[in-house]
C-alpha cells in the first residue's frame, strides 16, 4: 500500500486542483522533487517522471516563449502514465495546453500560492517524514531529561513497571510495547506510539492504564528522537556485566546505529532510578564528561607514581 498519495498533498498543503482529478490516487514513491528546466527546452533524456514537478515563473516564462505547436508537445512530454503530479507555485496563470495534457492522461495539475523555493522545501520535509523507512520494535520508550530512551527486554521482566516509576519521577511516556520508528536521516530515529495504544500502559495485576487522564498531559509526548538503548535482563551470575562503562555496545535499528547499554534485573534494584542517571550519564558523554575515562586516567597515574617511587 502507498504511503502518500498525489492527494494527500492536496489536502496537506491546501492546493487549489485545476486537472487531471481522475489521477489523484498516483502512488508518491520518492521525497525528491523535480523542476523540469531543461524539460522545458526539450530535452527529455533523463526525465525523473516519478518525481512531482515543479513548474514556477522560470518555466513558465519560458513556456510563453514557445510556438502553440511546441508547448502543447512539451506538456504532454511532461505528462506520463507514472508522474503523480505538477505543482504550479506563486498562484501563477496554468497554460491551457498544460491542462489538456493533463486531464488526458490523469495527471492532476495544482496550484500553490507559495514562493517556489518555499514550496519546494516544505513538501520535501513532508514527504521525507512519509517515505521515510520504518520498523517496529517491542518496548517503551521514554523521554528522560531530554535523552529519548528506549527500554527493551523480554516479556515480563519489568519494562512497563519500570516506565510507570519513570513517569512518577516527571519524566514522560511516549510509547509502551510497541514502538513504530521511522529513520528521517541516516543518523535520526524517531519513535511514536501507534494510534490504537496511545498514552496506554499495561501493566500486569492492575490491567490497562491511561497516563495522560492520570498524570496528566505533561506525562506524555507524541514523538521522540531515540538515542540511547537499555535493554533490561534478568540477573546471570555466570555473565560478566560491564562495570566500568568504558566501552560502548551499539545496536543497529534500521541503518542508524545506537549506544546500547545493558541491565541486569534482581530484586533489591531500583531500575527507573538506574535508567534515570544512565540518561544523565548519556548527556555528560556527549558534553565531553567521561567518568570512566577519567577514573582510568586517574589509576594509570597512581600506578606510575608509585613505579616512579620503586625507582
Amino acid at each position: 500500500m502507498a504511503k502518500v498519495r498525489t492527494k494527500d498533498i492536496v489536502e496537506k498543503f491546501n492546493l487549489e486542483l485545476v486537472g487531471g482529478e481522475d489521477g489523484l490516487h498516483r502512488p508518491i514513491t520518492t521525497s525528491d522533487i523535480s523542476r523540469p528546466g531543461l524539460e522545458m527546452a526539450g530535452y527529455f533524456n533523463y526525465y525523473p517522471a516519478e518525481r512531482i514537478q515543479l513548474l514556477g515563473k522560470t518555466e513558465l516564462s519560458f513556456l510563453e516563449l514557445l510556438d502553440e505547436t511546441e508547448r502543447k508537445r512539451r506538456m504532454e512530454a511532461l505528462c506520463t502514465d507514472i508522474t503523480p503530479g505538477i505543482i504550479i507555485s506563486r498562484d501563477l496563470e496554468i497554460p491551457d495546453e498544460l491542462v489538456e495534457a493533463a486531464n488526458r492522461t490523469a495527471v492532476p495539475v495544482m496550484r500553490s500560492d507559495m514562493k517556489t523555493t518555499r514550496f519546494s522545501s516544505r513538501l520535501t520535509n513532508y514527504l521525507e517524514s512519509k517515505l521515510a523507512p520504518t520498523t517496529a520494535v517491542h518496548g517503551v520508550l521514554v523521554d528522560i531529561y531530554g535523552v529519548g530512551v528506549l527500554i527493551t527486554g523480554k516479556s515480563g521482566v519489568g519494562k512497563s513497571e519500570t516506565a510507570l516509576e519513570l513517569v512518577k519521577r516527571g519524566h514522560r511516556l511516549v510509547a509502551d510495547d510497541c514502538v513504530e520508528i521511522r529513520q528521517e536521516d541516516t543518523d535520526t530515529l524517531i519513535g511514536t506510539s501507534p494510534d490504537l495504544i496511545e498514552h496506554l500502559l499495561e501493566i500486569r495485576g492492575l490491567g490497562i492504564i491511561n497516563v495522560m487522564t492520570l498524570f496528566g498531559a505533561g506525562a506524555v509526548r507524541n514523538y521522540k528522537r531515540i538515542t540511547l538503548c537499555i535493554n533490561l535482563e534478568l540477573w546471570d551470575q555466570k555473565k560478566q556485566y560491564d562495570r566500568l562503562g568504558l566501552e560502548e555496545e551499539k545496536m543497529k535499528i534500521i541503518d542508524t546505529d545506537i549506544t546500547k547499554y545493558t541491565v541486569p534485573v534482581r530484586p533489591g534494584r531500583n531500575l527507573a532510578v538506574i535508567i534515570e542517571v544512565a540518561a544523565m550519564n548519556f548527556r555528560l558523554k556527549r558534553m565531553g564528561v567521561n567518568a570512566a575515562e577519567q577514573f582510568t586516567n586517574r589509576l594509570s597515574e597512581v600506578i606510575e607514581d608509585g613505579e616512579n617511587e620503586d625507582i
